[in-house]
């Protein structure tokens, strides 16, 4: 890969976060220049709690120019303002998500392992694609588990962007940069580096870097 055509990073928020000291944590992360998109990911919280972590951190989103997308709600993503929505394939359909936030936002999908629902949607519209996961994780339970092969064979057949997720850092993001993927999703290692989240974001931004000249 090219660096004007260089890995993105894709940043995905914890599962739970605290609203009094988040919004500056993420600032100055994104401050770094290391980040190319959040999404909203929380876990156990209400509508109204979703509604407020937007109201805080959109924000600091819009104010660096980094969209910020909201996991899961196209209906909350929409009410919100949100730049888009991501969706899972229990979140609903995409033609739903699509008609709820209009033809000028993102909705990206998850499609696990599976290249068949990945092109189905890339020619309905989808703004990018997700696969994984590629190496264990505490985020979540994967459904699937992927190899960077269906990333190469992604990027030959299509411009569609595909996002890598699942278990990702910048000790083992190179076979992915390598492959072709347009963003790596990234959580824990960002958010638990030793040295802090923004060490956590530089660090990977640096990987992403060391792999495209490779």
């Amino acid at each position: 890969m090219n660096s004007e055509a260089q890995t993105g990073l894709y940043l995905l928020t914890p599962a739970k976060i605290d609203l009094d000291t988040f919004p500056a944590l993420l600032a100055d992360v994104l401050d770094t220049g290391a980040v190319d998109c959040v999404q909203l990911r929380l876990k156990d919280i209400d509508d109204n709690g979703i509604i407020a972590a937007v109201k805080k951190l959109l924000p600091v989103c819009s104010e660096r120019d980094i969209p910020l997308i909201l996991n899961d709600r196209p209906d909350l993503a929409h009410k919100t303002g949100c730049d888009g929505v991501h969706i899972g394939e229990d979140d609903g359909s995409y033609d739903e998500a699509r008609k709820i936030m209009g033809e000028e936002h993102i909705v990206g999908v998850s499609c696990y392992d599976s290249r068949h629902r990945a092109m189905e949607l890339g020619e309905k519209g989808a703004d990018y694609v997700a696969f994984g996961a590629f190496f264990p994780t505490t985020t979540k339970d994967p459904r699937t588990w992927v190899e960077p092969e269906i990333i190469e064979i992604w990027t030959t057949f299509t411009t569609v962007p595909c996002v890598a997720i699942g278990g990702i850092n910048a000790d083992n993001l190179a076979p992915l940069v390598q492959a072709g993927a347009d963003f790596v999703a990234i959580s824990g290692a960002v958010w638990n580096h030793p040295d802090g989240a923004p060490a956590g974001a530089k660090a990977i931004r640096a990987a992403i870097a060391a792999a495209s000249e490779e």
